[in-house]
């Protein structure tokens, strides 16, 4: 049975104070949900340590948003590994659009990413997904299929267990624009095949793949009703407690 996942990705929104105040209402929120939905939180790297205080004791997972490509040394301004488990975190997102729109992340460096951060005992959210221009020339399954190969092409079923795949519709980010229930799940069985011809039907099945462009309560419902789409990568509406929830309760 596929664990169903709620992310919240703060990217760079809230002060300390504001995150640590978002983390302790969406704790005290998620004690209603059912056992088989686990909610995870990444919010910028300054408020790391103090949202791990104030998730302790819960069943809200600790993320990062990224986490550097090298172990440690002369690299001013990234963040290791073993400084995120220090703190608590249990994952980290990788690979998302942002990331690679705006800082040149590639897949290569995706792939050194994701063996230190697994190596070093975190869980991978690996984001794939086309953007508009793709999309408009019917290239969606192409690209995603690339970016699902080029990065866990190079690991073993055994690590298929600790890494997560989001789907981005990139044109659906920050839009207001949200594919279809159709669209989503069409790409997101897409993914499943890919893994599937890798590292066999039963790796595939037990892989949580999640949604991740304005998903908002007034559609989770639908788009998790698809049988191949496990959950969200939310971003604005994780901001907002009772929004987060409100996603989380759509299963």
């Amino acid at each position: 049975m596929r664990k169903y996942i709620v992310a919240g990705n703060w990217k760079m929104n809230t002060t300390v104070p504001e995150g640590v105040e978002l983390a302790k209402a969406v704790v005290e929120k998620a004690k209603s949900l059912p056992a088989n939905v686990e909610l995870v939180v990444a919010p910028p790297f300054t408020h790391l340590a103090p949202v791990a205080e104030a998730l302790k004791g819960s069943k809200v997972a600790l993320s990062a948003q990224n986490c550097a490509d090298h172990e440690k040394g002369a690299y001013t301004g990234e963040v290791a590994v073993n400084m995120l488990t220090s703190i608590g975190c249990q994952y980290t997102i990788l690979g998302h659009s942002e990331r690679r729109q705006y800082y040149g992340e590639t897949d290569e460096k995706l792939v050194v990413k994701t063996q230190l951060a697994l190596a070093a005992g975190l869980k991978v959210i690996l984001c794939v997904g086309e953007n508009l221009e793709e999309r408009e020339a019917n290239k969606h399954f192409e690209v995603v299929t690339e970016q699902t190969k080029a990065v866990l092409y190079n690991f073993t079923a055994l690590d298929m267990k600790n890494i997560v795949i989001a789907y981005e519709p990139v044109w659906a980010i920050g839009t207001g624009k949200t594919a279809t229930a159709a669209q989503a799940q069409e790409i997101h069985a897409c993914i499943r095949n890919v893994i599937e011809a890798k590292f066999g039907a039963q790796v595939a099945q037990d892989m949580t793949i999640l949604y991740g462009g304005s998903c908002k309560p007034s559609n989770a419902k639908e788009l998790f009703a698809e049988k191949d789409i496990d959950g969200g990568l939310i971003g604005g509406a994780a901001l907002k407690a009772d929004d987060f929830i409100g996603i989380a309760t759509s299963f």
